[in-house]
């Protein structure tokens, strides 16, 4: 059997669940058909627009390292987390409005050739969270639904891609906690093979009397379920709102990010990155804001869970969102396995803060091994003003970084161009 003919098979075995809408239950089901929808119509980004030029220009203010260089990768609107390719064909580029981008880089120049927007015939909201199974299946974490590419990175170019659906619209969360709040879902594989998927509360502090139903349902955790959406059960709680995990690939332990509760000042409470050990541990929110911080919605009752508390605070409100472990070999043995992550900015801080790389030294044990501290920064100029937002970082396959960018609408790279160790 050749390999398209394998990716079909493949294809035609994943089961199309019903969804709320007649519309989008129609799509689906001709593309699981494979059957044409007649509403495939593409998006193409013009990589060689004037913006491209300025953005360029505001490159040069980026500090990095020495011997490390930043480049523009590709223009990509409204640009958020990242899924790159397991064969390194295409990156998949998710956003908080209604389009995935595919980003390729055809001639290998470390420059994207092309972008244009993924599966225009499959209608989406706030598609946010791209991930990759190793054998190559694209799943997309959408606002209330999560869908299922199995052929994305083979058939990306046409506007008809066969899609199932994992989790139906609708079914993620209940429809009364829909909300434009804290709606970005990410998602990672596992090394149980089992998809994880992020669900920030709605709040910026969770009412009493949600508690126990968030705490059933996951929302304000992470929950995991086998890949064709069945088993789901809750895997993390205690979550303000996190945008930000990956597995230790020494340890399969999950690592995630988390934004702290707003409305305490400019310094408190700290930012988290968090270290999970174990099914069920709960990581001190909503009687925690951020470190070991109390709410003051919370603060005079005695907490009645286990919390675990980050293993790296961060600064107050610079929104620590998208982070990885680093797997590559192109830069230095001291970056080798630590986590770079990116801070968004400060949206209410009264001296705004944020807006860069950050990188937390790992080792070998699974331990952090130093402070977080800056890698790339300078998108927050003198003036206070931001000329980039960072939300995403992902590896290409020689080892290089990419960044992306939703306020400038751009995906970067960064290079190790130095010598030595």
């Amino acid at each position: 059997m050749n390999k398209e003919a394998s990716i079909l098979c493949i294809a035609a075995s994943l089961a199309i669940a019903p969804y709320a809408h007649s519309q989008s239950d129609d799509t689906l089901k001709k593309l699981g058909n494979f059957q044409t929808t007649g509403k495939a119509e593409f998006t193409v980004i013009d990589q060689k627009s004037d913006s491209a030029d300025a953005i360029r220009n505001t490159l040069k203010k980026i500090q990095l390292p020495k011997g490390f260089e930043i480049s523009l990768y590709a223009l990509v609107p409204d640009a958020r987390h990242m899924a790159v390719g397991p064969q390194g064909v295409v990156t998949f580029v998710g956003t908080r409005k209604t389009e995935v981008w595919a980003v390729t880089d055809r001639d290998k120049d470390r420059v994207a050739d092309d972008v244009k927007n993924f599966a225009p015939s499959v209608a989406k909201a706030v598609p946010n969270g791209p991930c990759f199974s190793p054998d190559g299946v694209l799943y997309i974490a959408e606002q209330n639904r999560v869908l299922a590419y199995p052929a994305a990175e083979f058939f990306y170019e046409g506007g008809d891609v066969v899609a199932e659906q994992v989790v139906p619209g609708g079914e993620l969360i209940p429809d009364q906690f829909v909300s434009y709040n804290h709606t970005a879902r990410v998602c990672d594989i596992g090394p149980d093979n089992k998809l994880y998927i992020s669900l920030g509360q709605p709040y910026n502090v969770t009412p009493h009397e949600h508690l126990d139903e968030f705490s059933e349902l996951g929302i304000g955790g992470i929950i995991r379920m086998n890949r064709d959406g069945t088993g789901r059960e809750v895997y993390t709680r205690g979550v303000r709102n996190s945008v930000g995990q990956d597995f230790n690939p020494n340890t399969g332990e999950l690592w995630f990010t988390d934004n702290q509760v707003d409305g305490m000042g400019d310094d408190i409470p700290p930012g988290e990155i968090n270290r999970q050990t174990a099914m069920g541990q709960h990581f001190g929110f909503p009687w925690y804001g951020g470190g070991d911080v109390r709410t003051n919605e919370y603060k005079g009752e005695e907490v009645p869970v286990d919390v675990v508390f980050p293993v790296s605070e961060t600064v107050a409100h610079a929104a620590d969102l998208g982070m990885m472990f680093y797997t590559g070999k192109m830069f230095p043995k001291a970056y080798q396995g630590g986590i770079f992550s990116a801070q968004h900015g400060s949206w209410n801080r009264t001296v705004p803060i944020g807006a860069r790389v950050m990188f937390t030294p790992v080792d070998a044990e699974g331990n952090i091994a130093g402070e977080t501290v800056p890698f790339a920064e300078g998108w927050l100029d003198e003036n206070g003003e931001y000329l980039g937002r960072p939300v995403d970082v992902a590896q290409l396959k020689d080892g290089s970084l990419l960044v992306s960018d939703d306020l400038a609408g751009a995906v970067y790279r960064i290079a190790y161009t130095g010598s030595g160790s």
